[in-house]
């Protein structure tokens, strides 16, 4: 039957990462993280408890913590549980405590000051990191502020995509407006000129006055 080991805890170191070395130099940081949980109970009291887990991370993300964290500082991490056993040399014995190994994590607020926002995703832009037991990757230099180990940002292009200028028709030219000639103003018919008086005009007799 298959199985499933995967914790992802959020929280604050409890103190200064230790930054240790295997016989084989791999580096090694071990810190304590603090998990809040507030509830209420069935007197309707507000209650808070605190859980406190041990938790080591390997290879480069060791000294990324073991930089840019301190006692106070919020960080998400995503890993495993890991049972440690060892005996006891006071009280004889052996003794055993559950402790989370760290695959992924991201550090939260800012450079220097726990909490706040900021940050990244895994992978992303940000202090997120993943990888394994001497391994990682990188997830860009903002928020966190420390190497990405080479990761390269996808470029974009700056600005808002430029629309190509639609294709307008040109405009028509119109030929010359072809004008009517002007009419010149109709000139009134000359008066007939009676003919002049003559001698041979033929007058009757009684239409001499004398």
């Amino acid at each position: 039957m298959a199985s499933f080991n995967r914790v992802m805890l959020l929280g604050n170191l409890t103190r200064d990462p230790q930054l240790k070395f295997l016989p084989s130099q791999t580096p090694v940081a071990e810190f304590g993280l603090a998990m809040n949980r507030k509830f209420r109970t069935q007197q309707g009291e507000d209650r808070e408890e605190v859980t406190f887990v041990d938790c080591s991370a390997f290879g480069r993300q060791a000294e990324v913590i073991n930089q840019y964290c301190q006692k106070g500082k919020q960080i998400f991490i995503e890993g495993r549980l890991k049972l440690d056993t060892w005996d006891d040399k006071q009280g004889g014995g052996k003794r055993s405590k559950l402790s989370v190994v760290v695959e992924n994590f991201t550090l939260l607020g800012g450079r220097d000051g726990p909490g706040g926002g900021g940050g990244g995703g895994q992978g992303g832009g940000g202090g997120g990191y993943q990888g394994g037991q001497g391994g990682y990757q990188g997830g860009g230099q903002q928020g966190g502020g420390y190497d990405s180990g080479g990761y390269e940002d996808p470029g974009y292009e700056s600005g808002p995509p430029q629309r190509a200028p639609a294709n307008r028709p040109a405009p028509q030219q119109r030929g010359p407006v072809a004008q009517a000639p002007m009419q010149r103003p109709q000139q009134a018919p000359a008066p007939v000129a009676e003919p002049p008086f003559s001698d041979e005009q033929h007058f009757e007799k009684d239409d001499i006055p004398f």
